[in-house]
């Protein structure tokens, strides 16, 4: 049985904080390029959502556009994409109870959020048999744009510290 893939990626590069509120900061331009480079890599690593998780901000929703329009351009199909609140200050164990309700058929799922969250949620999902030289990055913390893939064997009502395995760690040049 092929396991089911997650993806987290944090958001790409976003305006300096100040002139609006965080939860409206746009995407720099240098983030801009990083979301459609995201895309491509995503792609090419084929690894196309079939389902997306976004946080309501309008730097991860305009990071997921973008890569969006990068993939569909590459031949995916598009996902079904839900955008929340929840995702924008979410604890691990938030985005825990939200992944236990995507359905079977979701193969890959996407969730595109922000810092600590994205970091620490690789780290603390990650179980027997993670790359334990990308667990030891994530521990790091996760530069704009970089994204984790972790892998469950099951149903994703399974989600839970330790039941994935960290596979990937990637981020655009």
């Amino acid at each position: 049985m092929t396991p089911h893939r997650l993806v987290l990626l944090r958001h790409a590069k976003a305006e300096p904080a100040g002139a609006v509120v965080d939860h409206e900061r746009p995407l720099a331009l240098a983030g801009r390029r990083q979301a459609a480079a995201v895309g491509g890599a995503l792609a090419a690593a084929g690894l196309a959502p079939t389902h997306v998780l976004c946080s309501s901000a309008l730097r991860t929703r305009q990071t997921w556009e973008i890569a969006r329009t990068a993939l569909t351009t590459a031949g995916a199909a598009d996902p079904e994409v839900a955008v929340t609140d929840l995702l924008y200050d979410a604890s691990t164990g938030d985005l825990a109870a939200v992944l236990r309700t995507q359905p079977a058929e979701a193969s890959t799922v996407l969730v595109v959020g922000h810092e600590p969250t994205v970091s620490h949620a690789s780290g603390v999902l990650a179980g027997p048999g993670s790359d334990e030289a990308v667990l030891a990055r994530v521990q790091r913390g996760m530069p704009t744009a970089a994204w984790t893939v972790l892998e469950l064997d099951g149903a994703w009502d399974a989600v839970a510290p330790g039941a994935l395995r960290l596979v990937h760690l990637d981020r655009p040049d």
